[in-house]
């Protein structure tokens, strides 16, 4: 169906995001024949670039591209003539028409697309080290994949900031390859599961700082130190390390959608936990009709792969009936 106004192809569903919501979500829709149109910049999510996935239900590990992989050719597998994909695409804007019957998506390229329903799977980027120092070497010696940049480090002093799974999970690949790894974390306990936690103390290259914040970035034309301060203390001293990896949680990739729907105060999109129904910015008690969404760009306390795709399932579920009974 197209639109006599525009005449552009009407979707009764665009997928904006390609990580395991998303394409959760786009099999569930391809298996139930409704048109839609999947935008996203790769088909992959934040765990790409992952060296072992060892909590993706069926799988006792396995490398993050390989899950890229297998989820992208299996959402082709099914897409047949209904689901299209466009990757390389970043969404810029989201809105709808008054009465809302509607939904208009639009990229950054320009390009503008219109379906009856819309769901987000668009995760979250990496939170940047915001330090002096930080930027100037970036790419330099402060870097944020471990998997792209730790065989560069053979044989270094480096460290890691961030104490949670994705921090030690850093630490664990770069152990392979670097002459020592220093975490460091501003709290006194990790966020990492116990279990991680433990094995790594076992390396006698590995040491962990608690209740330590960096304060800058050292280097010359590329990084030869990182200024730490104890917290308790108020002590600083300088970790002689040719490399920093940082690790330090994520931002939601929601900016297009805040004049419509309802952000949380770290801009995740609000969603009612039962449907994955979002919640609309000019009413923040109920839902926007026609909009769901699931992964890192909400407000769901925990943030996994599994979670995502389970989330990414149940929305197409109820999205399904929704756009069933919304069909002219």
């Amino acid at each position: 169906m197209s639109d006599t106004n525009t005449n552009t192809k009407l979707f009764d569903l665009i997928i904006i995001g390609g990580g395991p919501a998303g394409i959760s979500c786009g099999i569930y829709a391809a298996r139930k024949q409704l048109s839609t149109l999947v935008l996203a910049e790769t088909l992959s999510g934040q765990s790409v670039v992952s060296e072992g996935i060892e909590n993706w239900i069926g799988t006792i590990k396995i490398s993050g591209s390989d899950l890229a992989k297998a989820m992208s050719e299996h959402l082709n597998a099914y897409k047949g003539d209904v689901v299209e994909i466009r990757e390389g695409t970043r969404v810029s804007s989201l809105s709808h028409e008054k009465d809302g019957a509607y939904f208009h998506v639009t990229s950054e390229s320009g390009d503008s697309f219109m379906s009856r329903a819309v769901f987000i799977g668009s995760g979250a980027s990496r939170r940047k080290l915001n330090i002096p120092g930080a930027d100037k070497f970036e790419h330099k010696g402060v870097t944020y994949c471990a998997s792209c940049d730790g065989p560069l480090y053979t044989n270094a002093d480096v460290a890691v900031i961030g104490g949670g799974n994705a921090g030690f999970e850093t630490a664990a690949q770069l152990l392979a390859y670097a002459k020592s790894v220093t975490l460091v974390h501003r709290s006194k306990d990790f966020r990492a599961d116990p279990v991680t936690v433990k094995e790594l103390l076992k390396y006698p290259n590995f040491r962990a700082l608690t209740l330590t914040e960096p304060v800058e970035v050292k280097g010359d034309q590329f990084v030869t130190g990182l200024v730490v301060k104890q917290k308790e203390t108020g002590e600083t001293t300088t970790l002689p390390v040719t490399g920093v990896f940082v690790e330090i949680g994520t931002v939601p990739n929601t900016d297009f959608a805040k004049d419509i729907l309802a952000l949380d105060k770290t801009n995740h999109i609000k969603v009612d936990s039962k449907t994955q129904r979002a919640y609309s910015a000019k009413n923040v008690d109920s839902v926007l009709e026609g909009v769901w969404a699931a992964g890192d760009c909400t407000d769901e306390i925990y943030h996994q792969n599994n979670i995502a795709a389970g989330d990414g399932v149940k929305a197409s579920e109820d999205l399904y009936h929704w756009i069933a009974t919304h069909r002219s």
